[in-house]
């Protein structure tokens, strides 16, 4: 690495720079609202698109300083090849059958998860936790079918056009179970005509919510602290330590050994 880069190097790792990053892009985020308050816009369009553009340029130097100094290694990390991206998406003009890339210029701000080492962990966290997600999304979308079934040939069958628009279907049930599962107005919307026909389908309201509302959520928080517990157990400063431990430990051992040998040969001479 020349000197020139070395001496980049080591103004794009300082803390203090990382900082500034992370306070331009919520400041930047800041102005996006902004800019969605038409009376504002009316008044100071103007500064707000000037505000906007010098941001961006801020950016593109910030990321073109973090090319220079990593060149290609830059771009195996996901997250630098994501702000690439969307910094680029940000440069193109936004006119004609472009203009619809200006909404995009909000993902910006998703940066803040490339630069901020908690929320990266977070985000690791759940795309570890994917595939039980997966395992407890199939497992409810069977209880919605099942359920789905049994509604449509109990509760549709009834001439009714309430419980027709409730349960007439497939498609109308699992949109009322998944109503249901929400606790969306499921009281006076879905009980209080359901029971009206049959008494006691609360028992079967009670019981689909805690399946699907109660069991399936902290099935899905279990997922997540664990998979945050893995990441958290895979963290380098966290392996660091453990080694620093276990080295630490055998010194400790070796002393102990020592300190019984010299022991030993002392008694021995006596």
């Amino acid at each position: 690495m020349t000197d020139c880069r070395a001496r980049l190097a080591v103004i794009v790792n300082n803390k203090y720079f990382t900082n500034a990053v992370i306070a331009l892009i919520l400041f930047n985020a800041v102005t996006l609202g902004l800019e969605t308050d038409r009376a504002l816009m009316a008044s100071h369009a103007g500064l707000m698109h000037t505000i906007d553009r010098a941001v961006l340029w801020i950016f593109v130097v910030e990321l073109a300083l973090r090319i220079y100094v990593l060149r290609g290694p830059f771009f195996r990390s996901g997250w630098n090849v994501f702000d690439f991206v969307i910094v680029g998406i940000s440069l193109i003009p936004h006119v004609g059958p472009f203009s619809m890339l200006r909404t995009l210029r909000i993902l910006r701000v998703f940066r803040l998860i490339s630069t901020v080492p908690t929320l990266r962990k977070v985000v690791s966290a759940l795309l570890i936790s994917i595939p039980g997600m997966a395992s407890v999304l199939s497992i409810l979308f069977l209880v919605f079918y099942v359920s789905s079934v049994m509604t449509t040939q109990i509760f549709g069958v009834v001439d009714d056009p309430k419980m027709y628009e409730l349960y007439g279907t497939i498609g109308n049930s699992m949109s009322t179970l998944f109503q249901l599962m929400t606790m969306d107005n499921w009281v006076t919307g879905i009980a209080a005509v359901t029971m009206v026909h049959f008494p006691n389908a609360m028992l079967f309201f009670a019981a689909f919510i805690i399946i699907t509302s109660f069991a399936v959520l902290n099935l899905f928080i279990g997922i997540i602290v664990d998979a945050l517990n893995i990441v958290h157990d895979t963290n380098p400063k966290n392996e660091r330590s453990r080694i620093h431990e276990a080295q630490m430990q055998v010194l400790n051992d070796i002393k102990a050994d020592v300190e019984r040998l010299l022991e030993k040969t002392g008694a021995k001479k006596k």
